[in-house]
């Protein structure tokens, strides 16, 4: 892609020219009218890294996918990508609802991430296998409307996948679904991430499953960053693991107030 695509505030090669950075935002300031929702945000995630964004409502974790992905424009400051996999997809996203097209096969749609990528035998071998890859290779002939929540929510996955996106962003994708589905889903994308190796980003309400999933975790308050908090724990970790636990309860108090 080429500087300045996003317009401006963007810059989409000087973050691989000056370190291995997937993106860094710098002094990056968002206002609506006379609120501020990011008031300077300073941030550097290296390439492969898994990033967890949690935050009480209104913190500013949407806005920060948005300005991530390209769907929006900072007021002030800058946003740095890597602009080096040019054969790749930009930043993608996912979104707590599917969002299927309900007039189109479950290939159909998982091929809407090949746009401009990939056509033809070409574009069918590639959503094929990302199908398979999420568990659904048998799949690609049938509508959306025979699946169950949590296989729509791995067609989401594969469209956003099937293009090779150096970043991921992950808007709350799994916070619909019931608690065995998600804990299902939570392994599958951790799978795909360690398989493929893009930068993840998620934005979660769930606090345990930041710290199951993510190498770092960051707590947004008022548009600024009150804790990065490093997790360096094995994989894949289990829920309710006492390491686990405690590191969730660090994240808590820092989002209740208390002494971190």
């Amino acid at each position: 892609m080429a500087p300045g695509l996003f317009g401006k505030g963007f810059d989409m090669t000087s973050a691989s020219q000056s370190s291995a950075a997937a993106f860094s935002f710098r002094a990056v300031e968002r206002r609506f009218g006379d609120k501020r929702v990011l008031c300077g945000l300073d941030l550097s995630v290296p390439r492969g890294q898994f990033l967890a964004v949690i935050g009480k409502s209104g913190c500013g974790k949407s806005t920060f996918l948005r300005l991530l992905t390209g769907l929006d424009r900072p007021d002030g400051g800058t946003i740095l990508r890597d602009g080096s996999g040019r054969d790749a997809a930009g930043p993608r996203i996912m979104f707590q609802e599917p969002r299927l097209l309900p007039w189109a096969r479950i290939g159909e749609n998982v091929a809407v991430g090949l746009t401009g990528l990939a056509e033809g035998a070409d574009a069918t071998a590639r959503t094929r296998a990302i199908l398979a890859e999420v568990g659904l290779g048998e799949r690609a002939g049938d509508w959306p409307a025979a699946l169950s929540g949590g296989q729509k929510q791995r067609v989401a996955l594969a469209r956003a996948l099937v293009g090779a996106p150096h970043v991921l962003a992950l808007d709350e994708p799994l916070g619909a679904l019931d608690a065995l589905t998600r804990i299902e889903m939570q392994g599958l994308l951790e799978r795909v991430w360690r398989e493929k190796r893009f930068t993840a980003v998620l934005v979660t309400h769930d606090v345990a499953e930041a710290v199951v999933l993510a190498d770092r975790v960051i707590v947004l308050d008022a548009g600024r960053i009150a804790l990065d908090l490093s997790i360096d724990l094995p994989r894949p970790r289990r829920h309710g693991a006492a390491a686990v636990a405690a590191l969730e309860q660090r994240l808590l108090d820092v989002l209740f107030g208390a002494a971190a």
